[in-house]
This record gives structure tokens, sequence and C-alpha cells, in this order.
């Protein structure tokens, strides 16, 4: 009998002992479960060290399904920017809103300092007509190396669609400086006084005033942060 009811009581000590296991599991799970920055009401449960939470419940809070087979249980959770079947274009246009819109610091930063490059490039070409200078093509060289790789600088900067399209503006201003630069190193090395020797010649050039006209505009844009067209960039 003594021994029955020393029986009896490990057995009540040992339902305690599980009882107090899963109060304690309980316990841990107070938790709040947030899944993709979504706070949700399943319970999670800590045993051994592991979190566990129930398959439907997450299917259900995931908006995703879930198929109970004889062999495998199949989960399946549609991806956080459109659901698992969303299409391509629907994939683009999520990528296009969360793009960062207006010029980067780091490409108006570069795109400036192109700016500053071909505007002393401008200047050297000005100085030479004004004074009639010998036209050395190495220094003319050096000048459009220089604003080539500047421009270089600016495009890997380029990291939003407005710093694209401002990118666009300083290539087109590059190649009419190119082209304009070409022209009067040309024209000075034969030796046209009416183009490269003649100071009027710089206020009655066309080319020079849209070039200064867009060096102009394009100081003034990349400083703002937003992006804005001009005819004489085109």
């Amino acid at each position: 009998m003594k021994r029955r009811r020393q029986f009896q009581g490990m057995v009540i000590f040992g339902v305690a002992l599980a009882l107090a296991g899963i109060l304690l599991a309980q316990g841990e799970a107070s938790r709040q479960l947030i899944v993709n920055g979504k706070a949700t009401n399943a319970v999670i449960v800590r045993v051994d060290g592991r979190l566990y939470v129930d398959l439907d419940t997450l299917a259900q809070i995931t908006n995703g399904t879930m198929t109970v087979g004889p062999t495998e249980i199949v989960l399946t959770i549609p991806n956080a920017n459109g659901g698992a079947g969303s299409s391509g274009s629907s994939s683009a246009e999520a990528a296009a809103a969360q793009a960062p819109q207006g010029l980067s610091r780091n490409f108006a930063s570069a795109a400036i300092a192109t700016v500053a490059e071909m505007k002393e490039w401008t200047g050297a070409l000005g100085t030479m007509v004004t004074y009639g200078l010998a036209a050395d093509t190495t220094w003319a060289q050096t000048y459009h190396d220089r604003v080539e790789a500047s421009l270089a600088q600016a495009g890997v900067a380029a990291s939003t669609s407005s710093d694209r399209d401002a990118l666009r503006l300083l290539n087109n201003q590059f190649s009419t400086l190119s082209n304009w630069a070409s022209t009067v190193i040309a024209a000075r090395q034969a030796m046209n006084g009416d183009k490269t020797m003649d100071p009027n010649a710089l206020q009655n050039d066309p080319a020079l005033a849209k070039i200064t006209s867009c060096a102009r505009f394009l100081n003034l844009m990349l400083v703002s942060g937003t992006f804005s067209d001009n005819a004489n960039c085109d």
C-alpha cells in the first residue's frame, strides 16, 4: 500500500512537471509575429529552443496556399511585390515606383564638374580666337579628352531617371562643343581671319551662343536637383 502511494505521488509529480513545461512554453509564446512589416495574431510556440507557428495560419497571413499530400506538404507564399502570379510588368511598375526620383547628389556633383570642364574648354577656344593665337591640336585634344573623361564619370554616377535625362543633355552639349571646336580650329589653321581673328566673331557666332546658354541652364538645373529640359541643349 505504501509503495502504491509512492507511485501515485510520483505520477502526480510528473504530471505537474509536464503542465509546468506547457505553461512555460505558452508564456514564451506571447510574442507577436510580424510578416513583411505587418503585425499578425499568429501564435508562436517555443519547444526545445526552436520557434514554431501553425502552417495554416502562416498561409493565411501571407495570402499563400497550402496543400497536404500523403507524403508532402506544399506551402506556396507569394512574393512581397505583388504575388506569386504577378506579371513582369507589375514587377517593373513596382520597382519604378520604389526608384528614387530627382537628380541624385553624386550625379549632380559629377555633372557640375563636367560643365565646368566644358566651360574651361570653351574659354580656351574663345581666347584663341580673340587674340589670334596659334591653333595647337595637342592642347585642343587634351581639353577634349578631359571633358570626355569627366562625362564618363557622370555617366557612372547616374542612378535615377532624372540623372539619365540630364546626362542626355550633357552629351548633347559635349557633341555641340566638340563640333564647334573642330570648326574653330580648322578655320584658324586655314588662317580664316573672319572667323578666328575678328574679336566680334564670337559675339556673332550662333553656335557659341547656344553653347553658352546651355551651360548656364545646366548649372542652374543641376544645382536645383530637379531635371528640366531646354531647347539650347538639344
